[in-house]
């Protein structure tokens, strides 16, 4: 079997509008809820991680990252939105959890990780924050009562402790007590950030998250990847100049570049435009550019799927095929096709939904696939069990609405009878 796109027939219709794959693709969410649902709360606080079978992993003292916290709160505001019954009480626990457990009270910010006995990592990390400000914007449109005092609080702690007004981004990392941890400065943090400070701004009407999204779009993109022919450097100096020797840790700052935030900065950049009032007139273009670029050097032609990172010669790093880029590249392609209608970004759509059901979705114990080896086998270097719902259920929602604003924005649109 070829992992070429396929060619359209004549007069072929746009997927998106075929109302077969529509119920295929809401199909594909509601067994991801299925999947997670009732499985991942643990009772002591936070969330599970679910195992490949999809049971709970019941270590004695298991640690919770920020990041699956909040997370799950954002999905499962989602799946409430949709009419899922049982996802407010996720919501509600995540938020509490957030809020009372995650938050640092004596020194403000949120920690890393949590165990029963308390932080674990206590470090204050602006990936984290990102995700804190995704899951109160999320609340909030739930009508989460805590909604509003996280959302406010996680406001303050990123406009004091992390953005950097002179260069229209946020830095790192701190100590619990707020002492800076390094001089790195990071585009992956910076990108979450972007959706959430879009997602704020859906969630509020305030203006102001807007403008530091888009700042922090020219900085990343309309400034570094256009130097570099759209592919998106992930690490700098405290100036923000580019510094292509950091070695970091491969699940989070991987040496060289990475193929599927080119993917995922593809959608939020016309995202960006879109509820921005298409303003900047360089973002459609960059959008396309990086979709265009990610396919050229990150999908492997032989075998398919995404390489996960490529050295500076463009050359595949890490060859593993993890199940979010590909989830990243079919949002992509569904917001390309509403905006940049034609037959390259339809082609690509369906052949990344033909390796996603080949290969990244679990027919047997539900779930996707986190990571596959070069070879396409799975595999466990980098993940281990099924750690996220996140991408692979934006990835299966994104094409059934407007590609217009976040999920949590478009959804409550587009659900009513007429």
């Amino acid at each position: 079997m070829t992992n070429a796109q396929p060619l359209l027939p004549a007069n072929s219709a746009n997927w998106r509008s075929n109302r077969f794959h529509r119920q295929w693709l809401f199909e594909q969410a509601g067994n991801l809820f299925d999947f997670f649902q009732h499985r991942i709360v643990n009772p002591a606080g936070g969330f599970f991680d679910l195992d490949d079978a999809g049971q709970p992993v019941e270590t004695a003292n298991p640690v919770r990252q920020i990041h699956n916290t909040t997370r799950m709160v954002h999905c499962f505001a989602i799946g409430t939105l949709l009419g899922r019954p049982g996802c407010d009480a996720i919501v509600d626990h995540g938020m509490n959890y957030l809020w009372n457990s995650h938050r640092d009270a004596q020194h403000g910010g949120y920690v890393w990780s949590l165990d029963n006995d308390g932080p674990k990592d206590d470090t204050k990390q602006a990936y984290g924050h990102a995700f804190v400000l995704l899951a109160a914007s999320s609340a909030k449109v739930v009508g989460h009562p805590l909604a509003d005092r996280v959302l406010e609080d996680i406001t303050e702690v990123l406009e004091q402790r992390f953005w950097e007004e002179q260069h229209g981004a946020v830095t790192e990392e701190f100590s619990r007590d707020w002492q800076p941890l390094s001089q790195y400065r990071g585009q992956n943090s910076n990108m979450h950030l972007t959706e959430s400070l879009m997602a704020a701004f859906e969630a509020t009407g305030d203006r102001a998250y807007l403008d530091k999204a888009e700042r922090i779009a020219s900085l990343i993109i309309g400034r570094h990847a256009a130097s570099l022919g759209y592919r998106v450097a992930e690490h700098f100096h405290a100036d923000w100049s580019l510094d292509k020797d950091y070695r970091g840790y491969d699940v989070f700052r991987p040496y060289g570049t990475t193929p599927g935030h080119w993917l995922e900065w593809a959608r939020l950049i016309l995202q960006l435009w879109t509820l921005g009032g298409q303003r900047h007139a360089w973002m459609p273009d960059a959008a396309r550019e990086l979709f265009r670029q990610s396919i050229e050097l990150g999908w492997d032609k032989e075998r398919g799927g995404f390489f996960y990172a490529l050295d500076w010669d463009d050359k595949p790093r890490l060859p593993h095929k993890l199940w979010w880029p590909c989830a990243e590249a079919i949002g992509a392609a569904a917001f390309l096709i509403e905006h940049n209608p034609g037959d390259y970004h339809e082609e690509w759509y369906r052949t990344l939904w033909g390796f996603a059901d080949r290969h990244l979705i679990d027919h047997r114990h539900g779930g996707w696939r986190p990571e596959l080896s070069e070879d396409l086998r799975p595999d466990t270097t980098l993940f281990q069990g099924k750690p996220d719902l996140y991408h692979a259920l934006q990835a299966c929602l994104i094409p059934l609405f407007p590609a217009t604003g976040s999920l949590t924005g478009v959804i409550p649109q587009n659900t009513s009878q007429p």
